[in-house]
């Protein structure tokens, strides 16, 4: 398996006097997190199906620093952000793809005032792209027909108005999509956004993800579809603090396309 997921870094590409066409951005989570690197394999089995000529920054990649910056720590999140728009205007990036809508929000919104400029896009939105182009399939298979609701990111729904991409996969999908009473502009948080994914909850009666678990189950999916890593996490705990794991699967909307056809 290791053979067919050839991931270049950009310093490869350098070396060889190429440039990619756009850079992975890969984030913390998808590099670390063990349930996050499913989502990086994922996207990147697409990436290789679609034809993609991509590169990652590999060990050159630091945190963008939004966790810092949503805690607080403004002088270490322009560090951060410092360190990565110098290594991304090194290699004179251009247009950047990420599955985490944090780092996505981050670099699009933040980093052009602090000297760094790039065409960035969600996963959904760049696999809507490839769709569009006719560079990759998206239809039928497992789930077709299946009980799917998608829970929308603040990050990428609310802080950047793109709830369509991610809904329009799913259709290609042939899943039945079902809509939570929440959701949208609408929407509410997984309960792991502004720095609460490294911390424990305030005091309260219910944890936020529990909440927005319930709010899924209403809507009695097979599937809750995510496109964040964050939420993935707290929408699986929440399925499992409501023992509900054997009969409800938490999955990104990339998982569902690449698992759809066996890549």
């Amino acid at each position: 398996m290791a053979e067919a997921l050839k991931v270049p870094t950009m310093a490869e590409y350098m070396a060889e006097g190429k440039k990619p066409e756009v850079l992975f951005w890969v984030g913390c989570a998808g590099s670390f997190d063990d349930r996050a690197k499913k989502i990086t394999k994922a996207f990147v089995k697409l990436l290789h199906e679609a034809g993609v000529d991509f590169a990652v920054l590999g060990t050159e990649e630091s945190c963008t620093g939004d966790p810092a910056k949503r805690s607080g720590n403004e002088f270490l999140f322009q560090m951060q952000a410092a360190t990565n728009i110098e290594v991304l205007n090194g290699y004179e990036i251009e247009k950047v793809v990420t599955a985490c809508p944090h780092c996505f929000n981050t670099i699009k919104n933040e980093y052009p005032a602090l000297g760094g400029n790039y065409e960035v896009m969600h996963h959904t939105q760049f696999l809507k792209s490839l769709l569009n182009e006719g560079k990759l399939k998206v239809e039928g298979g497992k789930f077709k027909g299946k009980r799917i609701t998608f829970h929308d990111p603040c990050y990428l729904g609310r802080a950047n108005g793109e709830y369509e991409a991610p809904r329009d996969l799913l259709r290609k999908l042939e899943v039945e999509l079902v809509e939570m009473r929440k959701c949208k502009s609408n929407g509410l948080c997984c309960g792991a956004g502004g720095g609460q994914m490294f911390k424990e909850p305030e005091p309260g009666n219910k944890d936020v993800n529990i909440e927005r678990t319930e709010q899924a189950m209403e809507v009695k999916p097979e599937v809750i579809a995510a496109g964040c890593p964050f939420c993935n996490t707290m929408m699986t705990d929440g399925v499992k603090g409501k023992n509900k794991e054997d009969s409800v699967e938490v999955m990104d909307v990339a998982e569902l396309i690449a698992n759809a056809h066996d890549l």
